[in-house]
């Protein structure tokens, strides 16, 4: 008959082995179909809501370069500028959903932006700060109109009315039109000993007064408040070739810039984001491959984008032009140490790739962190395969021979119609042949580099976001008076940072859910592992014992 302690221990290697078989099968197994319920966005699902309308409102940070010796920069000096903010608004985001697909697997949906001004987490900065800032508006057209004047003096003359044509500097604008109508071509190329133009130059730098407030340098006095959201007003009522002026620059299509009710136009950098969003998304529900969720199918029902330079093959894609990731607001689950995955942004017309840095722990949830690569904005260029991005739209800047800007800028100009350069804030990792020209840059990679942490399951964000910075090379101009005694460099104007800080709602909420029914089943595991590995044991040595007595017991003799 069997030692009860054997049975004992019988149940105890049972026990054990069913610890083992849940933890490292059954539970995994369940928490990953749990994971992949939750994750699929369905019609009314608790996911669908969360997607619709996000839990809690993204950080937005801005940080402006103030430029400190605007009338020494005027006459040549090296600009100086200091950081100040941030400037902290809370960015709701909105979904308005279009439809599903039939599949259930894509979900369509315009997004609607808002945002609120954080005063608490902004002070001692309030919007109504007074600013020195690098005037974008004026400059982007005045590069513009260096690069395609023949356009622009033809949009011009498309836009005089009988009252302009009697206007001299009109008629010698229409016969330089005629003179050099079908040639594209730059300020440089056709100024020089051209009586027409010349006097057509006269009249502009005569009338940039009119449409941009009369400016005394390259810079403008205003609020956070008008740089950012309200607009820094011009065009204010112009007339003649400053209405000619107003009216191309209306018509070019912009985003930042906006038409007021009196019919003066308005520049800001992010009011034109603040309310309905455009960009019609098609994302992944998650539905048949939960790894794809919220992953971009399309964007204003294009696989691809149209902005960066294709392939020579006729029909081929770039990889600047792919459209890869989720929006950032969360990321597919099941992440696992040193993979990567990618993020797009439509404020810069790319796709960005995020690769797996250390593990973390944020408030008690385990995650793992992602930052850029190299690939992001230092390595670009034909030597690495994406010279795409080297769309060369910019002329007399510095640059590299083959068209392309040096390590650590991106020319946005085809992205926002506008010569913008992208970098890292404070130009961190950019080449020196930039930073030199520039003082009071403090780069710093812990404040200035693009990271995220990642739960490791859901792919839910814990903190971190998109980090850069928005600038415009200053230089002289050939014959526009207000430029001519400027130094080119690539002059700051704000850096972003758009991102994340879980709340302790949603921490409590993500313990409550998912983190303490893990460490439920993880005791449950190690218990049932341990605990009947423990009694197999004990009781297996309890037996030896016994049997060990019951033999050295002296046998007792009969009769």
């Amino acid at each position: 008959m069997l030692h009860w302690s054997l049975i004992v221990s019988a149940l105890g290697v049972i026990v054990a082995v069913l610890g083992a078989y849940c933890g490292w099968s059954l539970f995994p197994i369940m928490i990953h179909k749990k994971v992949e319920q939750s994750v699929i966005i369905a019609d009314g699902s608790e996911q669908y809501k969360r997607f619709v309308n996000l839990p809690q409102p993204l950080n937005f940070k801005v940080y402006i370069f103030n430029v400190t010796n605007p009338d020494m920069i005027q006459n040549g000096a090296i600009p100086i500028v200091e950081e100040i903010g941030p400037y902290v608004y809370r960015q709701y985001r909105q979904k308005k959903v279009k439809h599903f697909s039939r599949d259930g697997s894509k979900i369509t949906y315009v997004q609607n932006v808002h945002f609120d001004f954080d005063e608490d987490a902004s002070a001692p900065y309030t919007q109504s700060d007074r600013i020195v800032a690098l005037n974008m508006h004026m400059n982007a057209f005045l590069q513009v109109f260096e690069r395609e004047i023949t356009d622009i003096l033809q949009g011009f003359a498309n836009r005089l009315n009988s009252r302009l044509n009697r206007t001299p500097g009109v008629r010698v604008l229409k016969r330089l039109m005629e003179r050099i109508r079908g040639k594209r071509k730059s300020v440089l190329q056709i100024s020089e000993n051209d009586p027409g133009l010349a006097l057509l130059l006269v009249h502009l730098n005569a009338n940039l007064k009119a449409v941009f407030n009369d400016p005394r340098s390259m810079f403008v006095h205003t609020s956070v408040r008008e740089y950012l959201f309200d607009g820094v007003r011009f065009c204010i009522n112009p007339q003649g070739i400053a209405k000619a002026i107003c009216n191309q620059i209306k018509e070019s299509g912009s985003k930042t810039i906006r038409e007021q009710s009196d019919g003066s136009l308005a520049f800001s950098f992010f009011g034109h984001k603040n309310g309905s969003g455009h960009e019609v998304y098609e994302v992944h529900t998650g539905k048949g491959d939960a790894t794809k969720v919220l992953e971009i199918q399309k964007l204003d029902d294009s696989h691809n984008l149209q902005v960066w330079l294709n392939g020579s093959t006729e029909g081929e894609t770039s990889v600047c032009n792919q459209i890869n990731g989720t929006d950032a607001s969360s990321y597919p689950p099941f992440r696992q140490r040193g993979d990567s995955m990618y993020i797009f942004s439509a404020d810069i017309c790319r796709s960005v790739q995020l690769f797996y840095q250390s593990d973390i722990q944020y408030q008690g949830i385990p995650g793992f962190r992602y930052s850029i690569g190299e690939n992001f904005i230092n390595d670009i260029g034909p030597e690495h395969d994406n010279e795409c991005f080297c769309v060369d739209k910019l002329a007399n800047v510095i640059k590299r021979k083959n068209g392309c800007l040096y390590a650590g800028a991106l020319d946005l100009t085809t992205c926002l119609d506008a010569p913008v350069i992208l970098t890292l804030p404070h130009m961190l990792g950019a080449s020196n042949e930039y930073r030199k020209m520039i003082r009071g840059l403090k780069p710093d990679a812990k404040k200035h580099q693009t990271f995220v942490d990642v739960q490791t399951l859901t792919g839910t964000p814990l903190q971190g976001g998109k980090r850069v910075q928005f600038n415009m090379f200053l230089k002289s101009i050939n014959r526009i008076t207000i430029t001519e005694n400027l130094t080119t460099v690539l002059m700051p104007a704000i850096w972003v940072e758009e991102g994340i800080q879980l709340n302790g709602e949603m921490v409590n909420f993500f313990k409550k859910k998912l983190i303490n029914t893990l460490k439920t089943l993880d005791i449950v595991h190690w218990a049932g592992l341990c605990g009947g590995m423990g009694v197999a044991i004990l009781s297996l040595l309890y037996y030896t014992y016994q049997r060990g007595r019951a033999a050295k017991a002296p046998v007792k003799q009969v009769g």
